[in-house]
């Protein structure tokens, strides 16, 4: 079969999701059931793929799954025990301390807050943290869904302690022997090798990054703002540019001098310090009559609220006033339990994921295939947000019925998010596990991208980062997807003779990128915030950063990498290009603070 066909083929389960999730705008649970069945489809009659196979990754994805539930159960248990506690109440007043204006509370929460979040442990773990925080305090569900997405880019390639390179691009590379000689002829050491790629991705996403702050406020106006308009974000510019260089700069100089383990991190924490204190003392805050809030809740539509919406309002009635460092203690407890565990020097990991089976529940060879399937509680950040809401009962005093009742209503929350990715999550797994078939067919996703690079050429940097994004969609992790395309990626720019360790870095910040759109991240968030059924919702309103963030940062790469051509090349150029479109937009939007857009 022809490189074009196949490529064709192996594009159809993600052309079913687009369909049926994002423009008929079908419920996950109804869509995703629709995609596995495609993709079991691909692998059967044309991969020809053993059923045995089929049924492994199928169950495999089904004990992800459950992970995945685990977590998403902790987060929303302790969001609910924080408004049983009534802490929820006293962190949205000491947020309307620094700033009344959701534009402010979102950038400090989403891109600051979350970015060090995600820097600690990764693996969505941001939306489950900030998302359900900015539900509690008074965003509409999936303004917070939304928000919380759109972060899940500049961070994300050194989350989790930087696991998308040391494991991702690591595991990726080194899959080719010669790897090793290819690094010594560069001069570096493995490890030292993997630092050099990461430079490069960070300076990457520092660039890209730095418009991402102003697009999460922008979105949100436009979308859940009384007047649906672009405008009323854009006018928080000055604010904005000033948080993303808080986060971005201490983040790059980290990744140059401390390696791939800290910059989300640290560029997150630093961040925060920087732009609270600034914010408190009134740096670049918004007057009081400029200050922006949602519309009346009687005015939202009702496909912006979650199930834990009227919650938020009514649990904490008749508690008395909470100090505001009472009121954040869980959510210290959550930051540092996570930085505790995963900081490399201590090694607890080497406890918290021993083989032992007590500790490690796995299914190794799955129905005599392949594919294992393990679960590691001790590890997982759901484990820890059950934790904390057990320490929030004495930290916080409450009552044996309280938590029961905080304990129930997640239980309500979870079920109806278990129907969606009891489909999505195998679905990508029969995806991924798709070589090995009697056909000799590669894998689906390095199949498809073979397609592509074959009708590209020398454009490649362009496509790159979409591919790794691709790879994020339908895998649900920066790391598999670094896992599934670094080699193929380094290939691809030894044949077009670009310097290869760019490409792979176009790889990283690509996979990152795609994690604003991915199917199961969004499900997994919507269910934190009681959002079920509006997946394809959210993703229609993540697709413009997406693809803002793929295509400027593939035109960075394509510019790099062809700057022996001049930088007049048509990489800088689209780069420009964009840089102009949002300094236009700045000053359009803030000319006399009237300029609006129309909701068409």
């Amino acid at each position: 079969m022809s490189t074009g066909l196949l490529a064709l083929l192996s594009l159809l389960p993600i052309i079913s999701v687009a369909v049926f999730l994002v423009m008929l705008r079908w419920p996950a649970s109804r869509a995703m059931p629709i995609a596995y069945i495609v993709a079991v489809a691909l692998a059967y009659f044309i991969w020809q793929v053993p059923t045995i196979k089929i049924m492994a990754a199928s169950v495999n994805g089904l004990i992800v799954a459950f992970t995945l539930i685990y977590i998403i159960f902790g987060a929303i248990l302790l969001l609910n025990t924080l408004l049983q506690s009534g802490a929820i109440r006293a962190i949205r007043e000491g947020f309307s301390d620094i700033s009344p204006d959701r534009r402010i509370q979102v950038i400090i929460i989403a891109w600051l807050f979350g970015s060090f979040i995600e820097g600690s442990a990764g693996f969505g773990t941001p939306a489950a943290v900030a998302v359900p925080l900015m539900v509690g305090l008074g965003f509409p569900a999936m303004a917070a869904v939304v928000a919380g997405m759109i972060i899940q880019s500049t961070p994300v390639s050194f989350g989790a302690m930087g696991t998308p390179i040391l494991v991702g691009i690591n595991t990726g590379l080194s899959a080719d022997p010669d790897m090793v000689a290819y690094a010594l002829s560069r001069g570096y050491e493995w490890d030292e090798f993997l630092a050099f790629i990461a430079t490069k991705v960070a300076l990457i996403h520092t660039i890209a990054g730095t418009f991402i702050p102003l697009l999460v406020a922008s979105i949100m106006t436009r979308f859940f703002g009384k007047e649906r308009s672009f405008a009323a974000g854009f006018r928080v510019w000055k604010f904005a540019l000033f948080a993303a260089f808080s986060m971005t700069i201490p983040y790059l100089i980290v990744a140059n001098t401390l390696g791939p383990e800290f910059p989300s991190m640290l560029g997150g924490l630093i961040g925060l310090a920087i732009v609270v204190t600034a914010a408190k003392r009134g740096f670049l805050m918004p007057k009081p009559d400029e200050i922006w809030d949602f519309d009346d809740k009687a005015n939202w539509d009702p496909e912006w609220t979650g199930s834990m919406q009227q919650e938020s309002v009514s649990s904490a009635d008749g508690k008395p006033p909470m100090g505001l460092i009472r009121a954040w203690s869980p959510y210290l407890f959550v930051a540092g339990l996570l930085v505790l565990t995963r900081f490399r020097a201590l090694d607890l990991e080497a406890i918290l994921r021993d083989s032992n089976p007590f500790i490690t529940w796995s299914w190794p060879q799955i129905f005599g295939s392949d594919i294992s399937a393990s679960f590691q509680p001790l590890w997982s950040p759901g484990t820890i947000f059950i934790i904390v809401s057990l320490i929030t009962i004495l930290l916080h005093g409450l009552k044996g019925s309280e938590y029961k009742r905080a304990f129930g209503n997640s239980l309500k929350t979870l079920i109806p998010a278990s129907t969606a990715l009891v489909f999505t999550v195998p679905m990508v797994q029969v995806f991924i596990n798709s070589s090995g078939g009697a056909a000799g067919y590669e894998q689906m996703p390095i199949a498809l991208a073979e397609g592509v690079a074959n009708l590209t050429g020398a454009a490649w940097p362009f496509f790159s980062t979409f591919i790794g994004g691709m790879g994020a969609f339908v895998a649900g992790s920066n790391t598999v997807s670094n896992m599934m395309f670094s080699l193929f990626q380094f290939g691809v720019g030894v044949r077009i003779m670009a310097d290869p360790t760019w490409i792979v870095a176009l790889q990283a910040v690509g996979g990152a990128a795609g994690n604003i759109i991915c199917v199961h991240n969004v499900v997994a968030a919507s269910a934190v915030a009681g959002l079920i059924g509006k997946e394809g919702a959210v993703i229609r309103k993540t697709l413009l950063p997406f693809f803002y963030y793929a295509l400027f940062t593939g035109s960075i790469g394509y510019g790099i990498v062809n700057l022996s051509t001049g930088v007049l090349n048509i990489g800088f150029f689209i780069a420009a290009l964009i840089v102009a479109c949002m300094v236009y937009f700045i000053i359009k939007f803030n000319r006399h603070g009237s300029t609006e857009t129309s909701a068409s």
